[in-house]
């Protein structure tokens, strides 16, 4: 997808319904930066401790600026920091979740359905490539979310741990011009990656989802080289 228009240059199976794993919690950032000012705390709650998968080891009363928070969950892909996001923006995790699909929908992502703010699996919670395009040339127009996703490394310290969050898309080592956006893995979904790079006033999106660790990193290489060659010429790459 040419990230300037909107077009998408090169599709195939663009609304097949999969799993999201974490490239959900694009949507998730969408939300929370559309309603929290990144400079806010936000309490930590029982609940966000409980989450299983990864987590930034957060503890109950904890007090973080949502700013903090986003890093852990878009560079850590923490869970516990996606459910302390949502309900510090809604309340509870249910609503939040329901500020996502009205998001979602919005936006024009009709085929996606949404029932947690983290991408773990749950029956049900589905995307399609090209409502993940959507959504994420929707989130990089806020240049907060595209200075996160474009971080390599963010320094941590919470009353659980202190270190380094290292950025697991790998792309922003290697690919030149790479700006983000969010990897998933879950053995449900296999591995996705949502990519985007930038050179010049060019700007291109490539999505793929239910893949393998061998192939996505290069898969979606091929797709970006294949939008700064060719534009909206309409060939398709090899």
């Amino acid at each position: 997808m040419d990230s300037r228009t909107g077009t998408v240059l090169w599709q195939r199976k663009p609304n097949l319904s999969l799993a999201p794993a974490s490239t959900t919690k694009i949507l998730s950032a969408l939300v929370v930066l559309e309603r929290r000012d990144a400079s806010a705390l936000a309490t930590v709650p029982l609940e966000a401790t409980k989450a299983t998968g990864g987590t930034a080891r957060l503890r109950a009363g904890e007090r973080l600026s949502v700013e903090q928070l986003l890093y852990g969950m878009l560079l850590g892909s923490a869970n516990d920091a996606a459910i302390a996001l949502a309900r510090d923006t809604a309340g509870s995790v249910a609503r939040f979740v329901n500020l996502m699909n009205g998001k979602a929908r919005s936006l024009g992502a009709q085929r996606s359905r949404v029932l947690n703010p983290t991408g773990l699996p749950q029956k049900g919670q589905l995307t399609t490539a090209l409502d993940l395009a959507v959504l994420s040339r929707a989130a990089l127009a806020d240049p907060r979310f595209r200075k996160i996703v474009g971080t390599k490394s963010y320094p941590w310290q919470s009353a659980g741990w202190q270190g380094k969050l290292t950025n697991s898309n790998r792309l922003l080592e290697v690919y030149p011009g790479a700006i983000g956006v969010k990897t998933g893995e879950t053995r449900e979904a296999g591995f996705c990656l949502v990519a985007a790079a930038a050179r010049g006033e060019a700007s291109f999106i490539a999505v793929i989802l239910n893949s393998t660790e061998a192939s996505v990193w290069s898969d979606a290489a091929t797709l970006l080289d294949y939008g700064f060659a060719t534009g909206t010429s309409g060939k398709n790459p090899s």
